[in-house]
């Protein structure tokens, strides 16, 4: 029989070759083909299509050519190849039902295994996967943001988007969170990647337009001391989250760090970018103005090109998903709708003290929780646990709950870690640039006016009386603290950094 190719292609090392590259091949067109005609977008077809496969396909290749060089050198050597590929005749009944099953049973396989390769890394991108399968680490991460605004926006919607090149660069930098999930290298609380984030124009800003934020918001906050009554404050105010667009008028507003007409830019000299010694804003005409520190030794020369980062929404919207209540706040909360019992005296105080406790486990958590509560009421107010005993346990209940979703002992993980720069109180957030120290040479200052981002037009103090000015208040105090508060921040009380 006249063979198609020369002797020396015939050999064990370039048929398995091209066996590899024609299987690579053929799942390559099947997954493209996939691909084009869906109508979702798949993040994980692009790297199984574009980057995996094509790999095992240049094997092929160079198995194809290493088994070609390395006949020829037999050859050379004198070395010939006796035996010779087994010749199939399809008159021979046993030879042909066998050539048909194999056949068959080869196109079945590579059908399945197409199939199964599909599904396998369809379910690779399911937030499923993401936060319980491989990454076990991740539950912290995982439970946040199940109870986020952004639990139907799916994981590889914000931490790759689309494009295969993002897709690439996740995969790389998360390669060796691999190595130390498998080996248990991992660090305890996982830290947030904000280095390794594609710009917010990839992500956010595929469903959010920042200039097309308007107005003022009005928000409504309410207060309650950590003292015997559980004294209740409250406070209104308008938040100015305009500042999208100058042509609309006033560019005054939250939103004017985003705004088409300006680039903010800064230099930030930690991990967590929380320091933030450097900016420069740049108009629409071109104009740079710089503000630096005044309180930092700062040498622009000094910092990695690195620590140059242009400003977009995630600066300020850093955690958007994976948000770990503080547990004051969230006290708070759970007493102004009413979910624990106001009268309860101490509650506040007693809650956030449970909440704030170091345990090294959950189970130890929750159990001391329950046990920290009631035998502080049993001890203290006797007849209140007598006669409020449900709303005590509905209480502990409510507070056990926080702690679930808050903390997480194992991975060391809670508020502490994670900072949101969405506020000031509790995180330094606006503080990082809005502190009254970063001035530029001409002696302009960045603001840490109150009513530069908001304006109070309501407060309630703590005996109940209530001050009203539509033109904006001066923020008073719910604790009087003996000094004068102009030139604190909140965080120099409120934040615990760890």
């Amino acid at each position: 029989m006249k063979k198609l190719f020369p002797q020396y292609v015939y050999n064990p090392i370039t048929l398995t070759g091209a066996a590899v590259a024609s299987l690579s091949f053929g799942l390559i067109v099947f997954l493209f083909v996939l691909d084009f005609f869906s109508t979702q977008e798949n993040t994980y077809m692009g790297i199984l299509t574009y980057i995996i496969i094509p790999s095992f396909l240049i094997i092929g290749l160079l198995l194809i050519a290493y088994g070609i060089f390395r006949e020829k050198r037999r050859e050379v050597r004198g070395i010939v190849r006796g035996s010779y590929l087994p010749v199939i005749d399809l008159n021979d009944p046993k030879k042909r039902a066998m050539f048909v099953t194999f056949s068959l049973g080869t196109i079945l396989l590579l059908l399945f295994s197409a199939f199964g390769s599909f599904k396998a890394y369809e379910y690779t991108e399911t937030d499923e996967f993401c936060g319980t399968v491989c990454h076990k680490v991740m539950e912290p991460e995982y439970t946040a943001y199940l109870d986020s605004p952004h639990s139907r926006v799916g994981c590889v919607g914000c931490h790759i988007g689309s494009g295969t090149n993002w897709y690439v660069k996740s995969k790389i930098s998360g390669a060796y969170q691999v190595y130390s999930v498998l080996f248990n290298k991992y660090s305890r609380p996982i830290p947030t990647p904000v280095e390794a984030l594609r710009p917010a124009e990839g992500t956010c800003e595929q469903c959010h337009t920042p200039a097309l934020f308007y107005n003022e918001k009005k928000i409504d906050y309410t207060y309650y001391l950590s003292d015997e009554q559980n004294t209740k404050s409250n406070i209104s105010m308008l938040l100015k989250i305009g500042g999208g667009k100058s042509e609309l008028g006033s560019i005054e507003g939250i939103h004017w760090h985003v705004n088409p007409d300006n680039v903010i830019s800064y230099i930030y000299s930690d991990k967590r970018r929380l320091v933030i010694p450097w900016i420069k804003v740049t108009s629409k005409d071109g104009k740079e103005t710089i503000f630096k520190d005044k309180t930092a030794n700062f040498d622009k020369k000094n910092f990695s090109s690195e620590n140059i980062r242009t400003m977009d929404c995630i600066d300020c919207h850093n955690r958007p998903s994976h948000i770990y209540h503080q547990p004051d706040k969230m006290i708070n909360e759970m007493l102004a709708t009413n979910k624990i019992d106001e009268t309860l005296p101490f509650i506040k105080s007693i809650s956030v003290e449970a909440l704030e406790d170091n345990y090294t486990t959950k189970e130890q958590a929750l159990e001391n929780i329950k046990q920290k509560i009631n035998d502080f009421y049993l001890a203290n107010y006797p007849d209140v646990y007598k006669t409020k005993k449900n709303e005590i346990k509905s209480s502990i209940e409510i507070i056990k709950n926080i702690y679930s979703r808050n903390y997480f002992p194992y991975m060391n993980a809670n508020w502490k870690h994670f900072p949101d720069n969405i506020a000031h109180t509790y995180t330094p957030g606006c503080f990082r640039c809005h502190d009254g120290n970063h001035v530029s040479d001409d002696g302009k200052v960045i603001s840490n006016d109150c009513n530069s981002c908001h304006k109070i037009i309501s407060q309630t103090d703590n005996a109940g009386v209530t001050r009203v000015d539509l033109n904006g208040l001066k923020f008073q105090h719910p604790v009087e603290l003996g000094e004068s508060i102009e030139n604190h921040l909140c965080t120099d009380c409120h934040w615990k950094n760890e």
